[in-house]
């Protein structure tokens, strides 16, 4: 299953991106071990986040119903958050495109499982927005059991980024998923969107905040991540942080 959380908190700050060789993709993980941190990474570990992402990103599925979910084949990260919360803005940032996924001004608007091939290294799972408001109560308990289905199921899943608009902080509808994730053994991680936004003071005392409460779940990741997908803030550190996830590329 997915790893688990240490003990202890962090608070993430994004390096400047190192100097690489495109033609090269280094094994970010063994980078990492090998006196680098997630809180801290060094320049080659950021650089083999930038690599990795930078590889091509396809479509491969959607899935509705449980059924529908297709046979996991690579390591997966998947990425949930309330409806609005800047996902597939952060999404696209990640991997340096444009539409990836698709923004809309319409939240909810994803209302499927989607699964993109990252190089063939890395399976990045799109998971449906929570908490629309216009959602019916019977498409609401659709999404649930997906969600459910999905986290259960799945031991490829190493780890999943529970996005936390920076503005509103936790709220009472992201505390169920988080349960559910102690539940599943599914461990998760909290990243910070639209930081941008936010003054220093106010974004060091909601970091304060999250890490409290992080700090009471058995499955979360002790380092949170703050990000903006529109100013690119952060955005190096998480790809090295997920890169360190993704499988082995092969030998040379």
């Amino acid at each position: 299953m997915a790893d688990h959380a240490a003990r202890g908190r962090g608070v993430i700050e994004a390096p400047p991106t190192g100097p690489g060789n495109d033609d090269e993709l280094p094994d970010a993980a063994a980078l990492v071990g090998a006196g680098s941190s997630e809180a801290n990474p060094g320049a080659a570990a950021v650089e083999a986040g930038r690599l990795l992402f930078a590889q091509e990103c396809t479509f491969t599925a959607g899935a509705a119903t449980s059924d529908a979910i297709p046979p996991d084949t690579l390591p997966e990260i998947a990425f949930a958050g309330r409806s609005n919360v800047g996902k597939s803005s952060l999404l696209n940032a990640l991997t340096g495109r444009n539409s990836l996924a698709r923004t809309s001004h319409t939240p909810g608007r994803t209302r499927q499982l989607n699964f993109f091939d990252l190089g063939h290294r890395l399976m990045l799972v799109d998971l449906p927005g929570y908490g629309y408001a216009e959602a019916s109560k019977t498409e609401i308990a659709r999404w649930n059991a997906l969600f459910k289905d999905y986290l259960r199921g799945r031991p490829s899943l190493r780890r999943t980024c529970l996005l936390i608009d920076s503005r509103h902080g936790i709220k009472e509808t992201d505390r169920p998923l988080m349960k559910l994730f102690d539940e599943t053994a599914v461990s998760f991680q909290i990243v910070l969107t639209k930081t941008d936004k936010m003054a220093a003071s106010t974004l060091q005392a909601l970091l304060a905040d999250t890490k409290a409460e992080l700090a009471r779940h058995v499955a979360g990741h002790p380092v949170v991540h703050t990000t903006s997908a529109h100013e690119g803030l952060g955005i190096p550190t998480l790809r090295a942080a997920l890169a360190a996830l993704a499988e082995a590329p092969p030998p040379r």
